[in-house]
């Protein structure tokens, strides 16, 4: 029996920049703003209660300071995720599953459905109100969720949920 192991140059490798990815439901950004708006409201909801709770000299001289900064904070941190926004992408194809993601931190995840041990689709209360459901992605040898992807159509992610596991249940 004779062993080889060929090289493969990188010419010769599929690219993954000829897959075309499908953004996300737009639907899904007033999700992304709900979500922040009651965040960064408790954040500053709860700087104000120091403010007028603690009556110390330092907190009372700081507070606008401290309030700007904060401000500015999530201010940012909303602009970046509304940018981040359209890098969300994905694609099914025959043997894998394909995730893209950010803006700042820009990544790709590539899920073999050869890999894939278990699929459900989940929905907050805001998701049900739009239509737009999770697909969660879990594969062997990993614990929690190796790829979610959120802000789809309920009914595509329902699509992709039964033709995955059957591609998963063909495999087995």
């Amino acid at each position: 029996m004779n062993f080889t192991n060929t090289q493969i140059h990188n010419e010769m490798m599929p690219s993954i920049d000829d897959v075309i990815l499908k953004p996300i439901s737009k639907t899904y950004i007033k999700v992304i703003i709900v979500n922040s708006v009651i965040v960064y409201g408790i954040i500053l909801s709860v700087l104000t209660a120091i403010k007028v709770f603690l009556k110390k000299e330092v907190i009372q001289h700081n507070f606008w300071y401290l309030f700007v900064i904060v401000l500015v904070i999530c201010a940012f941190n909303f602009v970046t995720a509304l940018l981040a926004f359209k890098k969300r992408k994905y694609a099914i194809r025959e043997k894998d599953v394909i995730y893209a993601k950010g803006f700042i931190v820009h990544s790709v995840t590539t899920v073999p459905v050869s890999r894939i041990q278990h699929i459900e689709t989940s929905r907050s209360w805001l998701d049900r109100k739009l239509d737009l459901a999770t697909l969660n992605i879990y594969t062997a040898g990993e614990s929690g969720t190796d790829l979610s992807i959120k802000g789809l159509p309920n009914k595509e992610a329902k699509q992709i949920n039964d033709f995955l596991s059957s591609k998963v249940n063909e495999n087995n």
